[in-house]
């Protein structure tokens, strides 16, 4: 499978007033924005990008079920090259061995130990449980849990200051995640939008309801203001852009838009299969 190709807006300033958000915070609001706006461009564009790299003769593959997830952030996932393959996992001791394995029960069991403890699971170990629900065959799970690995790290960003050495290289891991593996889950998520919204709304509930500790731990860069604060106002925009959101497909011009680029893409037939 070939990877997808993905654009990051070169020059998102203009959406918004710089001159009204002090440094740290114009950071973290560019990298939401961005989020955000790859959100629909790849839902819509990532099947057109593998479109223009592919010879006439193998658009064929184009209409065959997209069932495996095959991309590659160094250091922490590599996927398996063949079906029958394994997956490289490096996100969490007590996970990788499960996370690696192809039996659907082992992927599960790490899915139930996240959920029964999850203060300290990191967005990128969510990331991965995600792809391998989806290689499984849990693709609803998968899409959930993707929204929670995004939104879980959108709340912690508006938190903890991810643009400091210690965690530059935490931000970089998710925008590797999100623009690789987001167009996947997204693509199947969006088969139906009833679900995909109820998906994503759940994902919010839930990092709401199991807050991601680290954010509270004294030698984590904090962004300025005080961080229980600074959380509630980072869930307050994780909602207004579900709203912004329900509302870009709630306009029937913009839903056939989008679905009229799905349906010549042949997303339907990639994703929105029966199992």
């Amino acid at each position: 499978m070939q990877r997808e190709n993905a654009v990051i807006p070169k020059n998102p300033h203009h959406l918004y007033p710089v001159d009204t958000f002090s440094p740290l915070k114009v950071r973290a609001f560019m990298f939401k924005r961005i989020l955000f706006a790859l959100a629909i461009f790849s839902i819509c564009m990532w099947a057109e990008a593998q479109t223009s790299q592919q010879n006439p003769g193998d658009r064929t593959d184009q209409m065959k079920p997209i069932r495996h997830i095959g991309i590659f952030v160094s250091p922490y996932y590599q996927s398996a090259q063949t079906p029958e393959g394994y997956p490289v996992v490096n996100v969490a001791k007590a996970f990788d061995n499960q996370l690696a394995s192809n039996k659907r029960e082992d992927i599960l069991a790490v899915r139930d130990a996240i959920q029964a403890q999850p203060q300290l699971v990191t967005p990128m170990t969510l990331m991965v449980l995600a792809i391998r629900l989806y290689d499984v065959g849990f693709r609803d799970d998968a899409v959930f849990w993707f929204y929670v690995a995004k939104n879980r790290y959108l709340a912690m960003a508006g938190v903890l200051d991810v643009k400091s050495p210690s965690l530059a290289q935490v931000e970089d891991t998710i925008r590797n995640f999100a623009i690789l593996a987001g167009p996947f889950f997204n693509s199947y998520a969006f088969c139906d939008l009833s679900k995909q919204r109820e998906a994503n709304l759940n994902s919010i509930t839930w990092i709401e309801q199991h807050p991601y500790e680290a954010m509270y731990m004294a030698q984590l860069p904090a962004l300025p203001g005080d961080r229980a604060e600074n959380l509630k106002k980072s869930i307050a925009d994780i909602k207004a852009r579900a709203r912004k959101e329900a509302q870009y497909f709630d306009d029937p011009k913009n839903l056939d838009e989008f679905n009229r680029k799905r349906k010549e893409n042949h997303v339907p037939e990639q994703f929105c299969w029966v199992q």
